[in-house]
């Protein structure tokens, strides 16, 4: 699937070759002891998030030197009139990260377009070229050698929802995230989960949760979760604010479930 020559990859290559790039440095320093850099409010960076970014935006500037970049890390970069921007997560979930927790996830997207989502330690890229979506499995330890390809198919089978409980909450007190945890209703027909990492989305989209509830502003254009939300919408998945609206200028947080039934389930509880 990947060429050789980076002028004829095309968008979704780029995204899957930029987040291959991102697992490899985040799979080669873990575990060592890292440098932290204070963002402030608790949060923090790792060596692993900066270098990852840099593998990342080394793989998008040698692909589309036109395009805009926002990376968590390094902010904006490339033409301020630029038509395309990609967005850059080089490690979500940097605290379970810094404490050798596994569950983390690498996330690339271009702005209304394509998309993907590494896993770095199962080997795993969810992709999206914006029209449909899939999961690239297998490889050897650098992800090469035989590897396979099947579409994304989410399910609400296991019942499982992940809830975003990270600050801030600014749907308080008419909504928090922790609350929507203790609803009857919630625990009767759902089991919660606490991921910490946007992995947790390209989940709903295989079919691994049956939903992802986060607090919070207008997500689409976020470098956490603009990826995610690509993969869900490509899967069929029902995607919308907290609110019900659509995600976008003046949405509410996500709303992102396999299917209409447990979309409308969560949505009558978050009312609630």
């Amino acid at each position: 699937m990947i060429n050789s020559s980076a002028n004829r990859l095309d968008d979704r290559d780029v995204a899957v070759a930029a987040v291959r790039a991102g697992s490899d440095v985040v799979r080669t320093l873990y575990g060592r002891r890292l440098a932290r850099i204070d963002k402030g409010d608790g949060d923090f960076a790792t060596a692993a998030d900066v270098a990852a970014e840099q593998a990342i935006l080394d793989v998008i500037r040698a692909a589309r030197p036109d395009d805009s970049v926002l990376g968590e890390e390094s902010g904006r970069q490339g033409a301020a009139d630029a038509a395309r921007r990609w967005l850059v997560d080089p490690l979500c979930g940097t605290l379970n990260y810094a404490v050798g927790n596994m569950l983390v996830a690498v996330n690339v997207a271009l702005r209304d377009g394509a998309a993907a989502v590494a896993d770095p330690f199962s080997g795993e890229v969810f992709f999206t070229d914006g029209k449909a979506a899939w999961v690239r499995r297998g490889g050897d330890g650098d992800g090469d050698g035989e590897w396979s390809v099947t579409p994304l198919a989410p399910t609400p089978a296991t019942s499982l929802v992940d809830v975003n409980l990270d600050p801030p909450f600014p749907s308080a007190p008419g909504f928090r995230a922790v609350d929507l945890l203790a609803h009857p209703r919630f625990v009767e027909r759902f089991r919660p989960r606490v991921v910490s990492s946007t992995l947790a989305l390209a989940w709903v989209a295989a079919g691994r949760r049956a939903a992802y509830v986060t607090d919070g502003g207008d997500l689409s254009g976020s470098v956490h979760f603009a990826a995610g939300i690509a993969l869900c919408r490509a899967a069929g998945c029902v995607v919308t604010g907290i609110d019900g609206g659509p995600v976008g200028a003046g949405g509410r947080g996500l709303v992102a479930a396999a299917d209409a039934e447990t979309h409308d389930q969560l949505m009558s509880m978050i009312r609630g």
